[in-house]
């Protein structure tokens, strides 16, 4: 997944930490999770649910770089890309 998509921030009570902004980053397997969640709204959840947690589980049991390519049940995002070394 080489895109990232920007992590909504809140207002903390204690402020924004000074010195280096670091900006968080959404983990690898969040649109993974997310259509996991949207299947749960689409029918029956033990028709729908089962196949996109299946590849959210592979996801989060990989490794970075080596999640997997299946494209998303539900949401309408492209299928994430392995990226290939050529060394």
């Amino acid at each position: 997944m080489g895109e990232t998509r920007p992590v909504p921030r809140r207002e903390s009570p204690w402020g924004m930490p000074e010195g280096e902004h670091r900006q968080p980053k959404a983990h690898r397997c969040n649109d993974r999770a997310e259509d996991v969640i949207q299947a749960c709204f689409e029918g029956n959840p033990f028709k729908t649910v089962p196949g996109p947690f299946k590849l959210f589980w592979q996801c989060m049991r990989s490794k970075p770089g080596e999640e997997p390519t299946d494209p998303y049940t539900y949401l309408q995002l492209d299928p994430p890309k392995r990226e290939v070394n050529l060394e």
